[in-house]
């Protein structure tokens, strides 16, 4: 009669969950799988004066590949994409330690977050004044003797482009990894101090395999967006910082080849995917993902407690 009870109790619960979900199942089939599917029939199509051709050719994907622009976008978006997620996590990591295990207010996270008060472009446009030839860096180090001319390479660079998506995607990735670090329970770091583990370890062997899914969301978000922009690159790229994502969004724009810019978005997509993986697979290649190293094996604990033992 109990088991009876108790299963009828999990199955009303396991209603009311779908009932819950279904709205925003619904809502992400409607906006987001089908345009999905629907921009993925059109890669395969033609555009010929504005007008889309049906058609099934492999057409559109070949001429992105052979393309050397379209390859070379892609190289940029990929190298500005890793260099502002590297450097947006690792900056974002010790801060979300800090409000995590050093704070007992969020104050310090409420005044980072203030950045999102201001509008993207008007955070572009700042980077703009800053990063200029008359800009405040060049301006300092001109009156400071430095240097005996403004230095180009940091506006309209990649360079450029990295050092304000970076300043755009820290809130997010702080928010992302202050979330998954809330899983890393302080008894858990003391616990692995207490058998002698030093700080680095600690890192490596606790914290990273438990707040893993928030270690690679945080920075696979900040990759994906910040490689497929195209509003920063178009403001602040030049010539030799357009993306991938500038390169479709003209697809669509400004010559209306969808089924081109389509392909591209997909190649795009695809790269995405390769990246995530390879990542994925280096952290497997450390033992440092969940479920492959998440304790160490017993003849390594025993070693280290002897070891802490005899300190």
């Amino acid at each position: 009669m109990f088991a009876y009870a108790k299963t009828l109790r999990d199955n009303r619960r396991e209603r009311t969950g779908v009932l819950f979900a279904l709205p925003v199942v619904l809502f992400l089939i409607a906006f987001f799988i089908v345009p999905t599917v629907l921009l993925f029939v059109f890669s395969f199509w033609q555009s010929r004066s504005f007008v889309l051709v049906p058609d099934a050719s492999l057409t559109n994907y070949i001429d992105a590949l052979t393309r050397p622009a379209f390859r070379q976008t892609i190289l940029t978006g990929l190298t500005i994409g890793l260099g502002t997620a590297t450097v947006a996590t690792v900056l974002s990591y010790p801060v979300a330690w800090f409000i995590a295990y050093r704070t007992r207010t969020n104050l310090l996270l409420y005044i980072i977050m203030l950045s999102w008060f201001s509008s993207y472009l008007v955070r572009i446009f700042a980077w703009r004044t800053i990063l200029g030839t008359n800009g405040l860096i060049n301006s300092a180090l001109l009156s400071l003797g430095v240097i005996d001319a403004p230095l180009e390479i940091l506006i309209f660079s990649p360079l450029a482009v990295t050092i304000t998506l970076v300043h755009i995607f820290v809130p997010f990735t702080l928010l992302l990894l202050l979330s998954a670090l809330r899983n890393v329970t302080p008894d858990f770091l003391a616990a692995a101090r207490d058998l002698g583990a030093s700080r680095m370890k600690v890192f490596f062997r606790v914290t990273l395999p438990i707040a893993y899914k928030g270690f690679v969301g945080s920075f696979m978000f900040t990759f994906i967006l910040a490689a497929g922009d195209f509003i920063t690159p178009q403001l602040l790229g030049g010539r030799t910082g357009i993306t991938t994502g500038l390169l479709i969004s003209n697809q669509f724009r400004q010559t209306g080849n969808w089924p081109s810019g389509a392909a591209m978005a997909f190649i795009l997509m695809a790269v995405f995917l390769v990246v995530y993986f390879v990542l994925v697979q280096v952290l497997r290649w450390f033992r440092l993902s969940p479920g492959l190293r998440f304790h160490p094996p017993v003849e390594e604990l025993r070693a280290e407690m002897a070891q802490a033992k005899e300190a």
